[in-house]
């Protein structure tokens, strides 16, 4: 999936993310550090796309930003799609943060739903 945030200039900041969709919300782990993180805390309006050839999904949406502990439902849902504990740091890196997004708006096939 791509995230797509706002720098402060107002140019798009588009990036590649691991995702978990879990009642009706958007989730994806970060480094607090992350240019993603500082362009939503500054402006929490974001873009999502998922490409699946003819059946490609954007949204518009809203963002939250969590710090740990994670909701538990979260961690596992990531958990058992990647293989991975989303709230454990790597070394050297800032401290992990949870992003939940909801969905304001649909944009399917180039159409504003």
């Amino acid at each position: 999936m791509w995230l797509c945030t706002s720098r402060a200039n107002g140019t798009p900041h588009v990036t590649p993310v691991w995702f978990v969709h879990h009642l009706g919300r958007w989730w994806f782990g970060s480094d607090e550090r992350a240019v993603k993180i500082r362009n939503i805390r500054r402006s929490p309006t974001v873009s999502v796309a998922l490409e699946d050839g003819d059946h490609p999904l954007v949204a518009e949406g809203t963002t939250r930003v969590l710090t740990t502990p994670f909701p538990p439902e979260i961690v596992a849902a990531f958990r058992e799609k990647y293989g991975w504990d989303v709230s454990a740091s790597r070394p050297g890196a800032g401290a992990r943060v949870l992003l939940e997004v909801r969905t304001v708006r649909w944009l399917l096939a180039g159409t504003a739903q």
